[in-house]
């Protein structure tokens, strides 16, 4: 007779799977994605082809030949992590480089610590990071490719944060005034469109894919930040507006910070977390000698979340 196997109650079962929640943060994803090969044509195709083709292929070798476990590409994270990849890099990047990016997003970040629900760090943004101290050049390249929609207002040199940091408040500010929800201008695939990225983001809350303490928090923290030093000097800071819509702000607060694996699992951490995301962004942006902080900052706050589910737990089933 075998033996019988029995666990602590309560027995919760939920109609929900890993591979049901990537699909819908790659529904998400879609407009976004849609928008910027409208804007970057087959330049971003290629590169989104490209990245999640190799995070696949990377996660499926790994696991058949290195790990001798069952394959995990089923479970649909690996092309999240390829969509997220893409997403970060101008449209310019050579494809050897978003493999080089897929390599240590897949092999250094996520398999090397036992595979999704095990990574500390956000797979997609440590890729990003690796090629942007790797490749300055390439990842800082912001000309705008042939698109299939032309846009006469289109500015085809730095990101708007990248203005701001060399020709001022005023000149940045304008162009945010030209360019704000549909922007073609130089810029990663993650920056070309807030309404198609908050769309995406409003499906995952209405599917329950995520909560929006984290989201809410960095941006409620960024506005206030952004509001005091540009309230103190307007002429030398940029304000909550354009900090909220400019560089991956929407994109990181809205689906990376967000991902289940490497931020806090009660609400208060959430918000905790959220905050300290947003407080670093502004600290790089207004300090740094970076224009851009959204990736490093969830990066040093992946690295606090033990520390933070340390302190705040959510409330146990059953307990008041």
């Amino acid at each position: 007779m075998g033996k019988m196997l029995i666990s602590p109650n309560p027995h919760i079962h939920a109609n929900v799977s890993t591979k049901s929640l990537m699909r819908d943060v790659i529904i998400a994803l879609c407009p976004a994605v849609i928008v910027s090969f409208l804007f970057y044509g087959w330049s971003e195709i290629l590169i989104m082809a490209v990245s999640i083709l190799a995070c696949v292929l990377l996660e499926w070798a790994i696991t058949k030949y290195m790990l001798k476990r069952p394959s995990t590409i089923g479970d649909l994270s690996a092309v999240v992590t390829g969509m997220l990849l893409a997403m970060n890099l101008p449209p310019t990047t050579p494809w050897w480089v978003v493999v080089i990016g897929a390599v240590v997003a897949i092999g250094v970040a996520k398999m090397t610590f036992g595979g999704l629900g095990q990574n500390v760090f956000n797979p997609a943004i440590t890729g990003r990071v690796f090629l942007l101290i790797s490749f300055p050049a390439v990842m800082t390249d912001w000309t705008v490719p042939q698109g299939f929609i032309q846009n006469v207002d289109a500015f085809s040199g730095a990101t708007l944060l990248g203005v701001a940091k060399e020709q001022g408040v005023a000149a940045a500010e304008q162009l945010l005034n030209v360019n704000t929800f549909l922007t073609n201008i130089g810029g990663s695939a993650g920056e070309i469109s807030a309404i198609a990225l908050l769309l995406g983001w409003v499906y995952l809350l209405i599917r329950k894919v995520v909560k929006p303490w984290i989201t809410l928090s960095i941006f409620a923290t960024v506005a206030l930040v952004a509001a005091i030093f540009h309230g103190i000097a307007p002429d030398t800071y940029t304000g909550p507006l354009f900090n909220l819509l400019t560089g991956g702000m929407i994109l990181g607060a809205c689906f990376m910070a967000t991902d289940y694996v490497t931020s806090p699992m009660s609400n208060w951490g959430g918000v905790v977390y959220g905050f300290g995301i947003g407080f670093i962004v502004m600290m790089i942006r207004y300090f740094g000698s970076y224009p851009e902080g959204m990736s490093f900052a969830i990066l040093i706050m992946n690295m606090a979340v033990p520390l933070i589910n340390m302190g705040f737990h959510q409330k146990k089933y059953g307990r008041k």
